[in-house]
């Protein structure tokens, strides 16, 4: 099976050591998910637009080196590569300040879409940041319709990212709405849950736009899957957090690759053992993450995350 991820890629700028140092880091949620799918020993592919620029030349190799087929190698001289400087506080939580106006993901445009592996994908994964400007936000909606209509599964992550949307909370819901009736799966944090109604309202939701799978991220708490009628539930496992940055994206990089690896092509080939399983791969996978400081360093191998699978029997 074949996985492309379709949205921005960035560099992250995550603080150092000493006031106002910053460290150099390979980011972007979408970027994340397609690496920690190959990091499972899957075939992926990454869709976004970089800058014509050191950093986008960085992030381009950075694909490269972790086995991510990169759809876009001619880069953008229209704008620099979008810069995320990361703040942590002392519990490991993250936000962010973004150089985009504008920045160089926002130019992604359908033509690059007209790839091999765009067709050839089994599943076609994005973000809501893609949908927030640009030509970019066409591009997304594009991909996951097509996507939809030709019969691949559709991976969705909200990912909401409040200064990309100008603080425009509901602008951001209205947009993830929107394109919910083409996604088979959905990833939700708790605060992003309340974004579209609240947790109550995730299984009417999943209903009403035909979402097959639903999984709410509850962080510290572990995680929810609303499938078929039923509420599946994993408890996380304990560790102090050193960095959050790119856990959900490990999260989903774990559940997704086990899905491919059983051999899912469609919601009718899914069972509650295999959700189960899922959910366990992505709990560890994120459980390894919150560990280490970057994203992408931090996204584990399938080794790494089997090594650890007996912390949820002890």
């Amino acid at each position: 099976m074949k996985f492309l991820s379709v949205g921005e890629m960035v560099v992250d700028f995550l603080p150092g050591d000493g006031e106002g140092v910053y460290i150099r880091k390979a980011g972007g949620a979408p970027a994340n998910v397609a690496i920690a799918i190959a990091r499972h020993g899957c075939e992926a592919g990454f869709c976004g637009m970089m800058g014509d620029d050191d950093f986008g030349h960085f992030l381009l190799r950075t694909l490269k080196d972790n086995h991510v087929e990169p759809l876009v190698t001619q880069l953008t001289d229209m704008a620099t590569t979008t810069m995320a400087f990361v703040t942590l506080n002392t519990n490991g939580d993250r936000s962010f300040t973004f150089a985009r106006k504008p920045g160089a993901d926002m130019f992604l445009s359908k033509q690059n879409l007209d790839h091999p592996w765009f067709w050839e994908a089994d599943i076609v994964h994005a973000g809501s940041c893609s949908l927030s400007k640009g030509a970019a936000k066409e591009t997304t909606i594009y991909a996951l319709t097509e996507s939809r209509l030709s019969g691949k599964l559709v991976s969705f992550d909200m990912n909401y990212r409040d200064l990309l949307w100008d603080g425009d909370g509901k602008a951001a819901a209205r947009a993830v709405m929107d394109i919910l009736p083409y996604v088979d799966l959905l990833k939700v944090s708790e605060e992003e849950a309340a974004m579209l109604g609240g947790e109550d309202a995730l299984p009417h939701l999943s209903r009403e736009s035909g979402i097959s799978v639903m999984v709410e991220t509850l962080g510290g708490r572990g995680c929810r899957c609303f499938w078929n009628g039923k509420v599946l539930e994993l408890p996380a496992l304990r560790t102090r957090c050193v960095d959050a940055t790119g856990a959900g994206d490990a999260f989903w990089g774990g559940f997704l690759a086990t899905l491919m690896k059983a051999g899912v092509h469609s919601p009718t080939d899914l069972t509650e053992g295999l959700l189960y399983s899922a959910l366990y791969c992505g709990n560890i996978a994120g459980w390894l993450c919150v560990q280490k400081k970057g994203a992408i360093e931090s996204l584990p191998t399938e080794a790494e995350v089997h090594r650890y699978m007996k912390e949820y029997d002890q």
